[in-house]
């Protein structure tokens, strides 16, 4: 059965959209069939990240019954499968989620994985991500606000299954929250750390993914480890010399 997982922030700016697109594409690299979706209806930045700048179909014109899910999935070169949101705030209007996972359930059906990228915090936009995914991934920073905006999602009365955080941009500063202080705070465990790497910016500036222009960075390799985390399998990620502001 498909696994629908949530990547969830507590805040804006953590990196969360850039940590999906290229999460999905490591885990095609492993073989696995995986889709990814901009559940992020305002803001919608996933097929910015995609290098897809016009679509006819969204998943708003399906949540507004203009089209099927099956219309608004674009083919990526790297295998895997999108689903962008409208760009347009026109389309906000009208937009009904009742039963987005089901349908997400069903089209999805021959697929291993599929990423539901989520508005941050948890407004409504955030929730209607939690309400159609089975597991969560937080993505935080390692400072005070970002954690405890995680933290805040165990105020919840329904919560999906947590694999855990992914703490992105780390440089390992003395002055950063370390794996252990992040787990005080949460009290989710803390599956992976994504170092900050300048091969991201660029790539994201040349609208590539990193996982595609920079396979071997620091910071692939990291979401590699990770994505393999997640699917169980062993996998050895090259060691790298950190760039100079990421020594303590």
């Amino acid at each position: 059965m498909v696994r629908l997982i949530g990547i969830i922030s507590g805040k804006g700016g953590v990196g969360k959209t850039t940590v999906a697109a290229n999460l999905a594409i490591a885990l095609k690299k492993f073989g696995k069939r995986v889709a990814v979706v901009d559940c992020n209806f305002t803001t919608a930045h996933l097929g910015l990240y995609m290098g897809m700048y016009t679509y006819p179909k969204t998943l708003n014109s399906f949540l507004r019954n203009e089209a099927s899910l099956e219309d608004a999935i674009y083919p990526h070169p790297s295998g895997i499968n999108v689903v962008p949101a409208s760009l347009q705030l026109k389309d906000l209007v009208d937009v009904d989620t009742n039963g987005l996972k089901n349908a997400f359930i069903q089209v999805f059906c021959d697929h291993d994985i599929v990423l539901l990228d989520s508005a941050p915090g948890i407004g409504k936009e955030a929730l209607i991500s939690l309400g159609a995914c089975d597991e969560i991934l937080f993505i935080a920073n390692p400072f005070i606000p970002s954690v405890v905006d995680v933290a805040k999602y165990s105020q919840l009365d329904s919560l999906p299954r947590v694999i855990g955080i992914i703490l992105n941009r780390v440089r390992n500063r003395k002055y950063e929250l370390n794996i252990e202080e992040v787990m005080q705070f949460t009290e989710f465990p803390v599956i992976g750390k994504i170092p900050e790497d300048e091969n991201v910016l660029k790539s994201i500036n040349k609208r590539e993914l990193v996982m595609i222009s920079k396979q071997n960075s620091a910071a692939s390799q990291a979401i590699m480890e990770i994505a393999a985390k997640l699917i169980g399998i062993n996998y050895k990620p090259k060691r790298f010399r950190m760039w100079p502001f990421l020594r303590s």
